[in-house]
């Protein structure tokens, strides 16, 4: 199985609800996210790619257009924008346009991380 990862980077503000009020993720506060999204096939295309990283660029166009020094619970219409729920809407968003996309992470620090795989290619991976 080949396996290939690409990083993207912006910056944006989210709130999580429903927090009590002592809790600082309760406020208004924002993130230099880290966005890594992978790509697994068992065979590579024509030209020994699992996919041409520069396709991989209109990920980059989106958060640039669309999250990048935004608000994302107002982008996202949602009032719980976690990294968990941003990297499930990140995998769906690439899937669709990349079959090969296996898992997708997303760090709001470069101590924590939140990475959406689902259960299909958890198991593929175990094998």
């Amino acid at each position: 199985m080949f396996r290939i990862t690409k990083e993207f980077h912006f910056s944006a503000s989210h709130q999580l609800k429903g927090l009590g009020e002592d809790h600082p993720c309760a406020r208004l506060h924002g993130h230099n996210y880290v966005v890594e999204i992978e790509l697994m096939a068992e065979q590579l295309d024509a030209t020994g790619f699992v996919r041409d990283y520069r396709e991989l660029s209109e990920f980059k166009r989106f958060i640039d257009d669309t999250l990048d020094h935004r608000h994302l619970n107002d982008v996202l219409g949602d009032d719980c924008v976690t990294a968990e729920s941003m990297a499930r809407f990140f995998y769906n968003w690439c899937r669709q346009r990349w079959p090969e996309t296996s898992a997708v992470r997303v760090k709001e620090t470069p101590k924590t991380c939140a990475e959406y795989r689902p259960i299909s290619d958890r198991r593929a991976n175990a094998a």
